[in-house]
């Protein structure tokens, strides 16, 4: 995958804020990640469990199986962890994806973007209702759901667990897209009307967010696909230098200077 944004975590400036995705860096493609120095997360319940990714096909899955020799074959595809413990699978799924040059992977092989997300809760009750009333998802499959056909999130109902503490290999929040502006503001207006308690509307400058947590304490977040990551960089060199915000652009020489070097 491509590094397509390299800048920090608006909320924590001494946090890197890293977006991998294909070579467009066309939203919904992109797999995200906070540079915190933290322990590891505690698994549990009430938690994202696992993060798939597509390929195009199962000459793909094939591919992958043998440049990921961990990895084990599952009914969804492959599963796997990455070396801090960050739970990973890969599944055949059509959708849009554009393969990049420079990647060391086949570009018939590589990553086309997000799949879906399993969420490990003690109960689904209030999180279905959540999905299905206030977010209009359609049941497609055995707790599975999902805005078109392609499940999007799956629900695993594991109530023995101990509930989950975040830390590394953990996932701090699973972000849903929404075209433009006009249906963003009509998000905010539906989980008001629904009474969900949320963040309102957050300019993150390459797109506007919207956060809220489903029933069990996950966090979600609604994001709009633009201005887009090339709103202060061109397409050609994204995520080659530290991009920051307007706003945070004026504490650029303090934001350096607490980062590590990546």
């Amino acid at each position: 995958m491509r590094l397509v944004k390299k800048t920090v975590n608006q909320d924590d400036v001494s946090a890197y804020h890293l977006f991998y995705a294909d070579k467009m860096a066309t939203p919904g493609s992109d797999l995200t990640f906070f540079d915190w120095r933290v322990p590891p997360e505690r698994r549990g319940s009430q938690s994202v469990a696992r993060t798939y990714l597509r390929v195009a096909s199962k000459d793909s899955l094939d591919w992958w199986a043998e440049r990921l020799p961990e990895a084990r074959r599952t009914q969804m595809g492959l599963e796997f962890e990455d070396p801090e413990g960050q739970r990973l699978g890969l599944i055949q799924a059509e959708g849009e994806g554009e393969p990049w040059e420079e990647s060391p992977v086949p570009v018939q092989h590589q990553i086309l973007g997000l799949g879906s997300v399993t969420l490990s809760l003690p109960r689904a009750e209030s999180t279905v209702r959540l999905l299905t009333e206030v977010m209009g998802m359609k049941e497609v499959g055995e707790q599975a759901y999902a805005m078109q056909e392609r499940p999007e999130v799956h629900l695993l109902v594991e109530p023995e667990l101990p509930i989950a503490r975040q830390g590394a290999g953990g996932v701090h929040h699973v972000a849903f897209r929404t075209p433009d502006e006009e249906q963003y503001r009509e998000w905010i207006a539906r989980l008001e009307y629904y009474g969900v308690p949320n963040s309102g509307a957050v300019d993150r400058f390459y797109f506007r967010s919207l956060y809220f947590r489903e029933p069990n304490g996950i966090l979600f977040e609604i994001a709009t696909d633009g201005p887009g990551f090339t709103a202060d960089e061109p397409l050609q060199s994204l995520g080659q230098k530290l991009a920051l915000p307007p706003f945070l652009e004026a504490r650029r020489s303090q934001i350096e200077a607490g980062l590590v070097s990546l």
